[in-house]
């Protein structure tokens, strides 16, 4: 008889620090990933949706303000496997209302999961941003996802059902000039997400 298969060992949060900074490293299920930075198509939809958003909802300039709204937060939630680790995400964009999160923390990274997020999908990240992240987002209880793909030029907007997960809204594509939750109070022109 063979000795039994030893238990692979589950990363920790060392190891995440331990990534060099030109990648993007997040820690699910005790499985470090790591990730290329952006892409110049995904960088560029990821910074002009933050752009337009920002401004009127983080700033209040032509909307009703009360966010904050952040490129890549580090979000640790507790690691429902193993007690007293973590787990670490990064989003391409987050959303707080002001109102669930007055100031912004004192440490590196954000331990309240955020009312909104937002991912860029590309072909390397996409299926663990849907497989992996999605459901620790829903978990955790964030209320409204986006998911921007600038190659297909569509934005899926989804919302969560408490003991369901994820409700699809809509899947918006091209030019269209849409109003989505929970940022429905401004038009989006999605044109402007997709470089020329």
């Amino acid at each position: 008889m063979g000795q039994p298969a030893e238990k692979p060992r589950r990363a920790t949060y060392a190891d995440l620090e331990a990534v060099p900074p030109n990648k993007v490293a997040e820690l699910i299920g005790g499985v470090l990933h790591v990730l290329p930075r952006p892409a110049p198509r995904h960088a560029n939809a990821s910074s002009v949706l933050g752009i337009k958003l920002g401004g009127p909802f983080g700033l209040g300039d032509g909307g009703p303000g009360g966010w904050w709204i952040l490129d890549e937060p580090e979000l640790h939630f507790p690691d429902p496997a193993e007690q007293g680790e973590v787990e670490a995400v990064v989003p391409d964009i987050a959303g707080w209302r002001r109102e669930r999160m007055p100031e912004l923390p004192e440490t590196a990274f954000f331990p309240l999961a955020p009312d909104w997020i937002c991912e860029v999908l590309s072909p390397s990240t996409e299926e663990h941003d849907r497989r992996e992240k999605m459901p620790v987002y829903a978990r955790e209880g964030v209320q409204h996802a986006w998911l921007v793909d600038p190659i297909r030029r569509t934005l899926e907007a989804f919302s969560l059902v408490p003991g369901r997960g994820w409700a699809p809204l809509a899947t918006h594509r091209d030019a269209a000039r849409v109003r989505i939750e929970p940022f429905d109070a401004i038009e989006l022109d999605l044109s402007l997400l997709w470089a020329k």
